[in-house]
């Protein structure tokens, strides 16, 4: 069992922050609703999924998500001595990347993983507990809207697959550049829009026949993965996250599509 009184609880929202959402209504997955009731629907998701996560990670992708996420820690290039924090992090996957690549280097580092997700939280840090690294990261259950970080604070900001589930992607991009320090990078792994003509069709078919019926069966639990399918077609092509990360006042912004378009790492820095 995950020992709770190691995962902090934070919030960084103030009251005009309460009352000042991103809009009366927004999107999760195909479906219009009210902006205040989002994070509460993907919570939901992803508690009814979190003990069997990575397992379909590694089934919807046939285990590319690994070679993935490997290409990530290569261009985050982690090196001891660096403040990383890792948002929508909660099952470890790319902090235990992380911690293995600054050890190599001779350690340590500052590494936090965050979530909005305490029941990802509970399955990352028992992961870790296993591994016996539990307590060389910091666990922090946390709101990418409002990170309640000081300005200036983290080297490194990262996100796999996570953006796309933010109500306000905007304002997270917002927080990332506040709280990295001059010359840090923000990295954005997410499924993103295929450019290759035949494969597109494909991914459509594969996304909305195969993908519920495997959360069927493995899962229990179809209307997770048929949101998750929902909610790549939400999320803005390469191009268009790219101007959002400018508009939030990255330089030096740029992507690389992996898997045809399937998913792509952008990348941006704090000058």
């Amino acid at each position: 069992m995950v020992r709770f009184d190691h995962i902090r609880y934070v919030s960084g929202m103030s009251e005009q922050q309460k009352k000042s959402g991103p809009g009366p209504t927004t999107h999760f997955g195909f479906a219009t609703v009210p902006a205040a009731a989002k994070a509460g629907l993907v919570r939901n998701v992803f508690d009814a999924v979190a003990d069997r996560y990575d397992l379909m990670n590694d089934l919807m992708s046939m285990g590319v998500h690994r070679l993935w996420k490997a290409a990530m820690i290569d261009a985050l290039d982690p090196r001891p001595g660096m403040t990383f924090l890792d948002v929508a992090g909660g099952t470890g996957d790319i902090a235990f990347r992380i911690l293995e690549r600054v050890r190599k280097r001779g350690g340590p580092a500052r590494i936090v993983v965050a979530d909005i997700n305490t029941e990802m939280l509970r399955v990352g840090r028992n992961r870790a507990i296993d591994k016996g690294i539990a307590d060389d990261l910091e666990w922090m259950c946390l709101d990418a809207q409002d990170l309640p970080l000081p300005d200036r604070s983290v080297d490194r900001y990262t996100i796999a697959f996570g953006l796309r589930n933010v109500t306000d992607i905007p304002r997270a991009l917002a927080e990332a550049r506040r709280v990295l320090k001059p010359g840090g990078r923000f990295l954005c792994l997410e499924f993103s829009r295929v450019v290759l003509p035949l494969l597109d069709k494909a991914y459509d078919t594969y996304s909305f026949k195969v993908l519920p019926l495997m959360g069927k069966v493995v899962a229990d639990n179809p209307d997770a993965y048929r949101y998750l399918a929902e909610s790549i077609r939400r999320f803005p092509p390469q191009e268009e996250l790219v101007a959002w990360m400018e508009a939030a006042g990255f330089a030096n912004v740029g992507f690389t599509n992996y898997s045809g378009g399937i998913a792509a790492l952008h990348s941006g820095w704090r000058i």
